[in-house]
C-alpha cells in the first residue's frame, strides 16, 4: 500500500532529534539532580540513585522472569499474547531507563517495571501502537475498545481496523 504524499514522514526528519533529546535528558537529570542534593543534602541524592538503579536492577530480572513464564504459557494455551507481549516491551524499555543513571529516567522505568503501574503504562503504549499504525496509513481509521471478560482478571481488547481506500 503507498501512502499520500501528505502522509509520509521520513525517518530521516525524526532520527535528527534524538540528540537533541538525549541532550536535554540529560540536562533535566542534571537539573532534578542538583534540586534533589540541595533537599536533602549531595550524598543522600547519590545514594537514592544508586537504590533506585539496584532496586530497578532486582525489580527487571524478577518481573523479566515472570513475564516470560507468562508469554510461554499463553503460547502453550494458544491464546493470543497480546497482554504479555505489551508487558514484555514495557518490561525491557523500563529496564533500559533504570541503566541510565538518574532520578528522572529510573523513576519512569520503575512505573515501568512495577507489577501494579505496568496496567496504566501499558493503555499508554496502546495508544502510541495505534496513532502509529494510523500515521503509517493501516487504515482509515483505528478503534479499539477496551472490555473486561466475566470472572477473569485479564484485559481483552478488540479491535478493528477500517480502510477507507476500499
Amino acid at each position: 500500500m503507498t501512502l499520500p504524499p501528505g502522509n509520509r514522514r521520513p525517518r530521516r526528519r525524526r532520527v535528527r532529534w534524538i540528540p537533541l533529546v538525549i541532550v536535554l535528558v540529560v540536562i533535566l537529570e542534571i537539573a532534578v539532580f542538583v534540586g534533589a542534593a540541595r533537599l536533602v543534602g549531595v550524598f543522600p541524592a547519590i545514594i537514592a540513585v544508586l537504590t533506585l538503579s539496584t532496586l530497578g536492577a532486582l525489580l527487571v530480572r524478577r518481573e523479566g522472569r515472570r513475564t516470560w513464564r507468562a508469554l510461554e504459557e499463553a503460547l502453550r494455551s494458544g491464546t493470543m499474547p497480546n497482554r504479555e507481549i505489551a508487558d514484555a516491551v514495557l518490561v525491557v524499555s523500563g529496564g533500559a531507563l533504570l541503566l541510565v543513571p538518574g532520578l528522572v529516567t529510573g523513576v519512569i522505568g520503575l512505573l515501568a517495571v512495577l507489577p501494579f503501574t505496568r496496567p496504566v503504562a501499558r493503555i499508554g503504549l496502546e495508544v502510541v501502537v495505534a496513532r502509529r499504525l494510523l500515521a503509517a496509513g493501516v487504515g482509515g481509521e483505528v478503534r479499539v475498545r477496551r472490555t473486561r471478560r466475566t470472572g477473569d482478571d485479564d484485559d481483552v481488547i478488540e479491535g478493528e481496523i477500517i480502510d477507507d481506500d476500499e
